[in-house]
């Protein structure tokens, strides 16, 4: 039994595509490939989050000098067992993806070699870390821009010049790999592209579970809920909540409403509900409290009365008269 085992695991080690089932020559979706992409990148997030909030306790900016360290201490630990061990990341598992070796002669599947993942894993969180902490670097190295110009720092102006250059070749040769991918549907980032490896099927005749109808249903739903969005803080609800209730209730809520200034309508904020507190009006009978009034003249220039529906005019104090009755 033993032997049968260690031999099932060397077979399944050393399978190839004929023996897995994976072809690599089946085209992978754009909109997969950039969907792996994409919950790879959220689930960093949600690890960097969730890691953040075990020292939401301690001193504030206790992990700010050494973030750039530990996001790509947490991405290596990603790496380890996610994409080291199985030549495939979280993301382009849950679409039924992995990666292919593209510098192996054989035709077949070939999974990644270790020299393939580990410059994979550092062409992903290299950069990330470069780019958060070139300033550091640069103040180590006394290569500022506001540095003093003599003999000596004229190396490392230039080296400041040459690491800038780079920097921008590494943009521009992202945003060249990004069209061709667009064009051709191979390598959506660049380290990909270097190190060789290709994102191709898992399993032989995989289909879409969600059909294009419920896409569009999707893509109609979010577009609809974004205008939403961009709409609603432009509309004064208050106004309209008046208005409505003037046109419903007529001269019958607006004497309920003159009775009511009558008895004593300064004893209750027209925002909160509350005693006012530093009671003043905007214009018409009802009072509110400063602080509440304030806030949302601060919110809205345009603010109408919630009760009434009047336009907002300056806010006056009110002023009450107080008759002590001796006894």
């Amino acid at each position: 039994m033993g032997l049968k085992s260690e031999d099932d695991q060397k077979r399944v080690i050393g399978s190839s595509g004929s023996e897995t089932g994976i072809d690599p020559q089946i085209p992978v979706l754009r909109i997969s490939q950039l969907d792996a992409l994409e919950l790879d990148s959220a689930l960093e997030q949600l690890l960097w989050t969730q890691f953040s909030q075990c020292f939401q306790n301690c001193r504030p900016g206790l992990l700010t000098p050494v973030e750039p360290e530990l996001k790509a201490l947490l991405q290596l630990v990603l790496w380890r067992f996610t994409l080291y061990s199985s030549s495939t990341t979280v993301g382009q598992s849950l679409l039924s993806l992995c990666y292919h070796n593209t510098l192996a002669s054989s035709a077949h599947y070939k999974p990644l070699s270790r020299r393939q993942k580990l410059g994979l894993a550092l062409l992903t969180a290299g950069p990330c870390w470069l780019r958060e902490r070139s300033h550091s670097l640069l103040l180590c190295l006394g290569l500022t821009p506001g540095s003093s110009a003599s003999e000596s720092d004229f190396f490392q102006e230039a080296l400041r010049k040459s690491l800038t250059l780079i920097s921008g070749i590494t943009q521009l040769a992202s945003i060249l790999n990004f069209l061709v991918f667009l064009r051709k549907g191979h390598h959506p980032i660049l380290a990909e592209r270097a190190v060789g490896s290709r994102a191709v099927f898992s399993k032989p005749n995989v289909t879409r579970n969600i059909t294009y109808e419920y896409m569009n249903r999707e893509l109609l739903w979010h577009g609809f809920a974004e205008f939403l969005i961009f709409l609603l803080p432009l509309i004064n609800t208050r106004k309209l909540k008046a208005k409505a209730y003037s046109v419903l209730f007529g001269a019958e809520r607006t004497g309920l409403d003159g009775a009511r200034d009558g008895e004593g309508v300064w004893r209750e904020c027209g925002l909160c509900g509350e005693w006012p507190t530093m009671p003043h009006r905007v214009g018409c009978q009802h009072v509110f409290c400063y602080y509440c009034i304030k806030s949302q003249s601060i919110a809205n220039a345009y603010i109408t009365c919630p009760k009434c529906g009047a336009e907002a005019g300056q806010l006056e104090p009110v002023k009450m008269e107080v008759e002590m009755v001796g006894r």
